[in-house]
């Protein structure tokens, strides 16, 4: 169980957040509730509010937006309930039956996107889906937040009365205001209202002609303001009407209070869920603004806190347009106290509350701006000294208060406690107020807590470079302006650099020389070495961010040239196989070519298509040889198909060189008379021979006829 006193959240302006948190709420109530929010006393609960959180900043994003949770405070309607016989208000009922739509609206839903929200569905899957709350006030109210004719048969009845009054009542003065405006009884303006009843307006001097009620009177008293006998006794009647419509409506309302008593509880934990809903919507909205995060919760006591934001300062310099520098902190069983030290102004002290006040927010269920990557724990207790301790209620000095203070520290230390410290054991003689420090710092370190401190002295310094356990830590600073940078560095102490900032700030040179003097040697020279040391680092730091920078180049163009290799060595794969499929598709061609040319001289299409068939057979043999013994055979059947190709084209080669040399064979020669078939030699049209001149003979095709050489036709048979 977690305990985080009052004052750690006041030291960490944990107050501040919560103020802004509640700006984003939409509902008083959820506003309240987010001003009261504070660390959460188990990991579980706060498990599952911060997944929600997390589900309801996504929703932003994505298209299936969380319905509207807005409703109305139903916290006096609860104490109404509670008492016998108490009736509630129409807009009470009102309140209660849209707080019920609320709440189903927003289940149904998350039931139906329960992929997407399944922290958020879990959160109210208790809660019943209740649609009578609804219907029965819409029974009886109306929209406009009027009840309902039909609301009970007497109301209906009464109203039917009243109306049918009504008209009675306009006919009857309409009758009275005709009757006495023609005997010029009535003022110009002829009539009135008065008491929400029309009312005629009399000469003063005719009032006593007039019969009915007098209801008053003009300024000047010159008309008198009376309404009619007739429309009188009407309205009597009518005034009984309302009365019993109003304790109909009372009786109505009654009715509708007793069937809600019984839903008192469920009623409670709708507006309960809607605060809830509220809270979790707020926090996302914050978390938008602030640009954070759920991190990843270590398994193991481990904080490591990648480019984190100080939520307060990043809100200020974003209004400001100021950059807001993040900070990198690592605590693990390790390395579980930092001691930070440096010079004032280097944004020590920021790192100290970012790092706490992070720590307060994730353990209140909000999501705190850090890299996504970044690793958080839980800590049962926070403890922090930070800032003007003076407490002038009790008389103390600054050291008297701080060392009561720690004694708090080391009666509540443990293994899960994170403290955080600003100018530790400061207030006193320093080489005393050191020596204390030290064998307190040395306690929690025995206790094994967790925690960050910040410090001056060097004797601190030189026991985190001791301890195994503890590490040193300075906030980097720009070595020649002596300006800030705002980057923690762990591993090193930092310098105070006590005499370099007074150098810049005018304190003449000789004065510091005579202080140097005044001081022990050794701690001029150790402070001169840790100044040296961290410029050397940054140095390093440079150089070591260069060569990296050329080594990434190198690696870049290493893998370019790698996969410049594959696709080279891709194609000339694919070359070779296309290389092999084209050599045996020219000797499979040239086969073929060859059938083409016997059947061409002897056209015998009996053994061009044996010989087809032929070639078709040996080659899928081939394909069945191949499919079998593709794998163990692969090279030794390309050697072969070289050689086979090889062979064959020299072959066809041959042939070819032969058939050019060889003169053609004669043909066997035909004699054409008159009336043979015929047609030319690379024709298709067949005509009969009607006469032959000489070497040439007229052919007739029928639609025409034409004169051809003898030579070029061919008997058809």
């Amino acid at each position: 169980m977690g305990h985080i006193p009052k004052k750690t959240l006041e030291d960490l302006e944990f107050f501040t957040v919560t103020e802004q948190l509640a700006g984003f709420a939409i509902t008083p109530m959820g506003k309240m509730a987010c001003q009261k929010l504070a660390p959460l006393p188990a990991q579980e609960a706060l498990m599952k509010e911060l997944l929600c959180v997390s589900e309801f900043l996504a929703s932003f994003e994505n298209d299936n937006r969380i319905p509207n949770h807005g409703f109305e405070d139903l916290s006096s309607t609860f104490q109404l309930l509670k008492i016998e016989n108490s009736v509630l208000e129409i807009n009470a009922f009102r309140n209660i039956a849209a707080a019920s739509d609320t709440v189903n609206t927003l289940l149904l839903f998350l039931k139906k996107f329960k992929p997407y929200y399944p922290s958020l569905f879990a959160w109210g899957e208790t809660i019943e889906v209740n649609k009578e709350i609804k219907k029965e006030v819409d029974n009886v109210i109306d929209r406009f937040g009027e009840i309902r004719d039909n609301a009970s048969d007497s109301l209906y009845s009464l109203r039917k009365q009243i109306q049918a009054i009504k008209g009675k009542i306009s006919q009857s003065f309409n009758k009275a205001l005709s009757h006495y405006h023609g005997l010029d009884y009535l003022d110009d303006i002829r009539e009135s209202v008065m008491e929400n009843k029309r009312v005629l307006a009399v000469k003063a001097m005719h009032r006593r002609k007039v019969k009915g009620g007098i209801l008053g009177s003009s300024k000047t008293g010159s008309i008198v303001y009376i309404e009619p006998e007739a429309t009188l006794n009407l309205t009597r009647e009518l005034q009984n009407l309302v009365f019993e419509e109003t304790e109909e409506i009372k009786k109505i309302l009654s009715q509708l209070t007793d069937y809600f008593r019984p839903y008192l509880d469920l009623i409670k934990t709708y507006q309960r869920y809607l605060i809830e809903i509220d809270t979790f919507y707020a926090r996302a909205r914050y978390a938008k603004e602030i640009n954070a995060l759920l991190p990843i919760f270590a398994e193991d006591q481990e904080l490591w806190l990648k480019d984190a934001y100080h939520p307060l300062l990043y809100r200020s310099h974003q209004l400001e347009d100021k950059k807001t520098y993040p900070q990198d902190i690592h605590l693990n069983p390790q390395s579980r106290i930092v001691v930070i030290s440096g010079p004032n102004a280097g944004g020590k002290s920021i790192t100290l509350k970012t790092v706490g006040l992070l720590q307060l927010m994730i353990q209140s269920g909000l999501l705190i701006p850090v890299h996504e990557k970044s690793r958080v724990c839980w800590f049962d207790s926070i403890l922090t000294d930070i800032g003007d301790n003076q407490s002038i209620e009790n008389h103390l000095s600054t050291y008297s208060y701080r060392l009561k203070n720690m004694k708090g520290f080391l009666k509540k230390c443990d293994d899960k406690t994170l403290f955080l410290i600003d100018e530790f054991g400061t207030g006193s003689d320093p080489e005393l107020g050191g020596a204390l420090a030290e064998v307190i710092l040395e306690d929690f370190y025995e206790r094994n807590s967790y925690g960050l401190i910040t410090t001056h002295y060097a004797n601190l310094k030189l026991l985190a470079d001791e301890q195994p356990a503890m590490v040193n830590a300075n906030m980097q600073f720009d070595d020649r302006t002596l300006e800030p940078v705002f980057k923690l560095i762990l591993g090193e102490a930092g310098s105070s650099f006590t005499f370099e900032v007074a150098q810049k700030n005018g304190i003449p040179f000789s004065l510091i020389n005579r202080a140097k003097k005044k001081i022990e040697r050794g701690k001029v020279r150790f402070d001169a070495t840790i100044a040296k040391l961290q410029k050397q680092r940054q140095q390093m730091a440079k150089t070591g961010k260069s060569l990296q920078e050329k080594e990434n180049k190198f690696e870049n163009e290493s893998d370019r040239l790698e996969k410049l290799n594959q696709k080279l060595k891709a194609k000339l794969i694919s070359y070779q196989e296309l290389f092999d499929h084209n050599q045996r598709m020219i000797v499979l061609g040239n086969k073929l070519n060859d059938v083409a040319e016997r059947y061409f001289q002897n056209n015998k299409k009996r053994p061009m298509i044996a010989e087809i068939l032929r070639l078709v057979e040996s080659e899928n043999s081939k394909r069945k040889r191949n499919s079998a013994a593709k794998t163990k055979k692969a090279k030794a059947l390309k050697k072969t198909v070289e050689k086979e190709v090889t062979k064959e084209l020299m072959t066809i080669r041959k042939e070819k060189k032969i058939k050019k040399e060889a003169p053609p064979k004669p043909k066997a020669v035909v004699v054409l008379k008159v009336g043979d078939k015929v047609r030319l030699l690379d024709g298709k049209s067949v005509g009969s021979i009607d006469a032959i001149e000489k070497k040439k003979a007229i052919v007739n095709y029928g639609v025409f006829t034409t004169q051809v050489n003898l030579d070029q036709l061919e008997l058809v048979k």
